[in-house]
């Protein structure tokens, strides 16, 4: 259930928008599998596989979006593709031309599509209307553009709106390497990565390493800047801070697992305790980080 990696986007907060408004924007963008001759589809999938597109408790929902891909090796295109050429060259006595091979190219890819493996991703989204965050969890910044785009799509005039804090990241991650600039409720862990601004952009990384001795201060003194941190908020969740607010590698700590509901039942029961547990604690996380961070940016 946990999120292991959040992208960050504010939403007006409150959001005075219902579970089944989102279920009626969503309709008619829902997943439907690839067809024969589609490489790629997305689309809006039941969080509970029960045919549902919002899983709602309170003011907090779940939203999944699903894409499946066709997988069709260009190097299997290129081999049949060359057997084909020589087959043809045999027929008529000399090599295919430049557009001949261009659309002999395109005969195969349509020949062979239907016959490749297809796989599916699936890349959950959290809405707080509440606080006013929708969290996509996706590391990579161009999954969090296709579940955006999906979502504008979707949504019409969603406001959606990008998180700006007083205080860059950068900078602030570069203050809390020093001593007793840490901001409260949080620690500083064991893996770091500083960069040069200047030409080369030379890089040191520290992994499982105290970032607290004469060389890392050293770096800093010579102009590095932090790139991204390891940090524990509250001893109850660990994670990495980047340079674009993203925050990636979000663990849970053993203060939290324990905190788990033993009189819990069920598949739905544990998934709904989990949810709650999950978006109460990251919630709080979220708030402390941006306030860590200066505030959010009067534009």
């Amino acid at each position: 259930m946990w999120f292991k990696n959040l992208q960050l986007h504010r939403l007006p907060a409150p959001w005075a928008v219902t579970a089944e408004q989102i279920e009626k924007w969503l309709a008619p963008h829902a997943f439907e599998p690839a067809g024969s001759m589609e490489m790629l589809t997305q689309g809006w999938a039941s969080p509970r596989e029960n045919g549902a597109l919002v899983h709602a408790l309170g003011g907090q929902m779940l939203l999944v979006f699903r894409a499946e891909k066709k997988l069709l090796p260009a190097s299997v295109v290129n081999q049949v593709t060359k057997a084909r050429a020589q087959e043809i060259e045999e027929q008529q006595g000399y090599k295919p031309g430049r557009k001949q091979m261009r659309e002999l190219k395109e005969r195969v890819i349509d020949e062979l599509t239907p016959r490749a493996f297809s796989i599916r991703r699936d890349t959950r989204v959290w809405i707080d209307t509440d606080h006013g965050w929708l969290v996509i969890d996706a590391a990579a910044q161009a999954l969090a553009d296709d579940v955006r785009s999906l979502l504008v799509k979707s949504i019409d005039q969603l406001p959606l709106a990008s998180v700006r804090t007083a205080l860059s990241p950068v900078a602030a991650m570069t203050r809390w390497l020093l001593p007793d600039e840490v901001p409260g409720g949080f620690t500083v862990d064991q893996d770091t990565e500083l960069r040069s601004i200047g030409e080369g952009n030379a890089t040191v990384r520290y992994v499982g390493h105290s970032l607290e001795g004469e060389e890392v201060r050293r770096h800093l003194e010579e102009g590095k800047q932090c790139m991204r941190l390891a940090l524990t908020w509250q001893d109850r969740v660990s994670f990495v801070l980047t340079p674009s607010l993203t925050v990636k590698r979000v663990a849970p700590l053993d203060v939290i697992k324990d905190a788990a509901d033993p009189t819990v039942n069920g598949e739905d029961e544990t998934f709904d305790a989990d949810m709650v547990l999950m978006t109460g604690e990251l919630g709080k996380m979220l708030a402390d980080l941006v306030e860590a961070l200066g505030g959010e940016a009067k534009i």
